[in-house]
């Protein structure tokens, strides 16, 4: 079964219904002092209902905040949506403004989230294809791939037209809360990124295991010539401590 774990998806919230509008995730994935994190918690959860209402004021579309459960080294995530690059990097300033507006720009939780979450690695991805349900998702699965850039945008179509249905018929069932495919703009080496999030983590872990049995018993080539252009990958698994959009 190879990279098609694949299909063991992660968190972002899906796609904007309307097709035709495009959407830009602006992730910072944190690496953190394990034993100081919580109090980045503490500060985002200060924070988020001013970031809410930058979502109800259509200055950004969506944001979301999500804490390691298991994975690689990154910690926690802070993400915001818009409708362009440009709009996601304006949004950048957006939102620090709107924090400085409430706290003062000598906010000590600057100091405070500095010290808790010390680096980071930012990346900027374009939705590209994905389906969200009425409900959302507590927990996500998210794939980073390491495509050949020379042959992603053909990783792109088979997702399209072989995985995205059989995904989408999972949200129906409600199986699965959403599903997510987006690709690389700006960051550091991982060229797309795979999303599922589902209720919790029993239904979760569930869903990705028969994602990936399914797509093979229906096309088993399509997996495979997937599997050789995506093939390296790093899986997280997430908690969706808070989401707005």
């Amino acid at each position: 079964m190879g990279a098609v774990c694949a299909l063991s998806l992660l968190a972002f919230p899906a796609l904007a219904q309307d097709e035709d509008a495009e959407r830009y995730t602006y992730a910072t994935y944190f690496h953190c002092d394990v034993g100081m994190e919580d109090k980045a918690d503490d500060i985002m959860k200060r924070d988020a209902p001013i970031l809410d209402g930058l979502v109800k004021d259509g200055k950004i579309l969506a944001w979301g905040w999500m804490s390691h459960h298991t994975g690689g080294d990154w910690r926690r995530i802070r993400y915001h949506q818009a409708a362009s690059p440009e709009a996601a990097m304006v949004a950048l300033e957006t939102m620090s403004e709107a924090i400085a507006d409430v706290h003062g720009e000598d906010d000590p939780a600057n100091a405070e989230m500095a010290a808790a979450c010390p680096r980071h690695d930012d990346y900027l991805w374009q939705a590209e294809a994905g389906m969200s349900g009425e409900e959302r998702g507590k927990v996500g699965f998210s794939v980073y791939h390491f495509c050949d850039i020379n042959r992603e945008d053909r990783a792109d179509e088979i997702v399209a037209e072989h995985f995205a249905p059989i995904l989408d018929k999972m949200v129906e069932d409600g199986k699965i809360a959403t599903w997510g495919w987006q690709s690389h703009v700006i960051g550091g080496r991982a060229r797309r990124l795979q999303t599922m999030t589902a209720v919790d983590m029993g239904a979760l872990l569930s869903a990705r295991q028969e994602a990936i049995a399914t797509i093979y018993e229906e096309d088993d080539a399509a997996g495979t010539e997937f599997s050789e252009i995506c093939g390296p990958h790093v899986d997280y698994v997430w908690n969706i401590v808070h989401e707005a959009q």
